[in-house]
């Protein structure tokens, strides 16, 4: 009796093992039977355009499948695109949810979520989302681009420099990082000057001096402060930077230095400093022209203006030209001709934009530090050319 007891044994090993071959194929099949159901169940609404009953079997298979989370975040980035952004909400919230998920996934979720809350205009829990995603090294870069973007809609300024201070301790300073820095000091300072909390202005302009060495918008803002002051060599010294920094600005200060030189009452100053500058803009040589004019003769002024416009030709020019030759001629007939020509040349250089994007090509009678187009800092510059500078 006892040797059959062990003979048995195998045969119930063999038996045992068997058996539980088929309950797991079982169970298997079942799941996968499930899961079929769920995701063609799911297909089929979603063809039949019952969006809703789709979004409520499809999320039933996470529970038996974690493989399908890149289905899901599909499926959320199709209802997005359709604009069914609340659908799309709905999706990648349930996989954030969801603790089984691997953080891998669940950050993917969030950056996508991120997306829905800001195509759907809910700023404040995009921020939430990004700034969850700062700590992800996948994902940073964007998270940081995005809520840049947030807070410069929401003109959020504190939280703008606060971001990109801490992205500079956190993460490597980059070129683009310290400029989007600067121009968020400048930001900040003047809701400060309109406060008429200038001391503090003041020391967020010497910031973005500080952070960026190619900056110009803080020198024509600490400059225009000076003026305001009646600190009139201080401006001179804060506005000749710009043209330091980068020549195509140089346009920018000349009407201001020339304030400044007449209320100092020494051009000489004005004169030597700006020598080396005399031919980067139009503005530049039509100021030399000027001055001209005052110290010597009109007429030495025009051949002078003349000679610049053969190598240098801009409509700027070729008006205050005429303008010249009109006092020339002031009385006799030559001078009503003139007048005419002048004033359909003003006509038209009114009409005309100043400042161009070199990323984009958006254009403008105004400066725009951030680009209303392409959405980059320090983009647009003044015209050069016929039409310009």
């Amino acid at each position: 009796m006892l040797e059959l007891v062990f003979l048995l044994l195998p045969v119930a090993a063999g038996y045992g093992y068997v058996m539980g071959r088929n309950s797991l194929r079982q169970a298997q099949r079942k799941q996968s039977k499930l899961l079929s159901r769920h995701y063609f169940k799911g297909l089929n609404f979603l063809l039949s355009d019952q969006p809703d009953k789709a979004v409520d079997s499809l999320i039933k298979m996470i529970n038996l499948d974690n493989d399908t989370i890149e289905t899901h975040i599909a499926m959320g980035n199709f209802f997005r695109h359709r604009g069914e952004l609340d659908r799309a909400i709905r999706v990648h919230q349930n996989l954030i949810d969801r603790d089984e998920i691997d953080p891998e996934h669940k950050e993917q979720a969030l950056k996508e979520l991120g997306r829905d809350y800001m195509l759907a205009g809910f700023l404040e829990r995009a921020e939430g989302a990004y700034l969850q995603l700062l700590e992800s090294d996948k994902y940073y870069l964007d998270a940081q681009q995005q809520l840049f973007n947030i807070y410069q809609t929401t003109k959020e300024w504190g939280k703008a420099i606060e971001l990109a201070e801490r992205m500079m301790k956190c993460r490597s300073e980059n070129e683009e990082l310290c400029q989007r820095l600067s121009h968020f000091y400048c930001e900040k300072s003047a809701l400060l000057i309109a406060n008429q909390e200038i001391e503090a202005a003041e020391s967020l302009l010497e910031k973005a001096v500080m952070i960026d060495d190619h900056a110009v918008r803080p020198w024509l803002m600490l400059g225009e402060l000076a003026i305001k002051n009646q600190q009139y060599k201080q401006a001179t010294e804060y506005l000749f930077e710009v043209p330091k920094r980068d020549a195509e600005w140089l346009s920018e200060v000349i009407s201001s230095l020339e304030h400044c030189a007449e209320h100092i009452d020494d051009w000489s100053e004005y004169e030597s400093k700006l020598d080396e500058h005399w031919h980067s803009c139009a503005s530049a040589y039509l100021s030399k022209a000027r001055l001209i004019a005052s110290k010597e003769s009109i007429e030495a002024a025009s051949q002078y203006l003349a000679d610049q416009l053969k190598s240098h030709p801009t409509m700027k020019g070729f008006d205050v030209l005429l303008s010249f030759y009109m006092e020339q001629h002031a009385g006799d007939d030559v001078a009503a001709s003139l007048g005419n020509l002048h004033s359909l040349i003003e006509n038209q250089l009114g009409q005309r934009p100043k400042y161009r994007c070199g990323n984009c090509g958006f254009s403008g009678k105004k400066v725009h530090w951030l680009c209303p187009s392409c959405k980059n800092w320090g983009v647009i510059k003044p015209i050069v050319g016929l039409d310009g500078e």
